[in-house]
């Protein structure tokens, strides 16, 4: 099996996607312009992250999760630089962990609170 999508039900998916395009490099694979407004965000190596607004299912109350509740985790070479990126476009820094193997991991949350992580691995999970 190859994972299709993950999907997460936000608060405003329209503004949201913009802002995962903006600032996290995401392509808009499809995009609805009525409800629930879905929008398929590609990162262009065959990961796929769709968000929408339906309400038939619950919005998690994103910005009082736990960030191991539920995040999105992303490969980065330096995840300093990228937390300082994200802070000026309005995420919020929530904890550093420094991995015995040399790795670090930066664990923010988005605008509207959902969770996102830099990974940078001493050891790279897929090499």
């Amino acid at each position: 099996m190859k994972i299709e999508h993950f999907a997460l039900n936000v608060p405003d998916p329209v503004k949201s996607a913009q802002w995962y395009v903006e600032n996290l490099g995401f392509k808009i694979a499809m995009a609805m312009d009525k409800a629930p407004y879905a929008h398929f965000l590609s990162d262009g190596n065959g990961g796929m992250v769709e968000i929408y607004n339906n309400p038939a299912g619950a919005v998690l109350d994103f910005p009082n999760t736990h960030p191991l509740t539920v995040h999105l985790a992303f490969v980065s070479e330096d995840p300093n630089a990228d937390r300082a990126k994200l802070e000026d476009a309005g995420a919020t820094f929530v904890e550093e962990v420094n991995l015995p193997d040399g790795g670090l991991l930066v664990m923010m949350k988005d605008p509207w609170g959902v969770a996102i992580q830099f990974c940078k691995r001493g050891t790279p999970f897929n090499k």
